[in-house]
C-alpha cells in the first residue's frame, strides 16, 4: 500500500519563499524551481528508500533528496500512515535547523 505524501506548512512556505526569490531574479525561474520540487517529490512517492541519509541527524527514516538544478534538498520521513515532507532546504542553510518540525 502506497503511503500519502504530506508536505508540512513550513515545507510549503520554504518553497513559496524560494519560488518568490527565483522569480524576482528571472521570470519563469520560479516556476522551473517548483517543477524540480514536484519532481524530487514525484522520485519520493516512486521510491521511499530512494533518499540518502541526512547528515547530523541520528533517525534512519529521516531521508533527503536532492532538486535538480538548485541548490536545494527535500527532507523527508516515513511514518506509519504518511510520508512528510519536513523541509524544502537550501543546501547552505545550518544543517538540521528543522529538526523541531518532527512529528511527535
Amino acid at each position: 500500500m502506497k503511503l500519502p505524501l504530506r508536505i508540512s506548512e513550513e515545507a510549503d512556505a520554504e518553497m513559496a519563499e524560494a519560488v518568490r526569490w527565483y522569480e524576482e531574479h528571472r521570470l519563469g525561474l520560479g516556476g522551473e524551481f517548483l517543477a524540480e520540487v514536484d519532481a524530487a517529490v514525484a522520485r519520493i512517492e516512486e521510491n521511499l528508500r530512494i533518499g540518502s541519509r541526512t547528515p547530523g541527524v541520528d533517525d534512519e527514516d529521516i531521508r533527503r533528496v536532492f532538486v535538480r538544478r538548485f541548490p536545494y534538498h527535500v527532507v523527508y520521513i516515513e511514518l506509519p500512515d504518511r510520508v512528510q515532507v519536513l523541509a524544502v532546504a537550501h543546501d547552505r542553510r545550518r544543517p538540521a535547523y528543522w529538526v523541531g518540525r518532527l512529528p511527535s
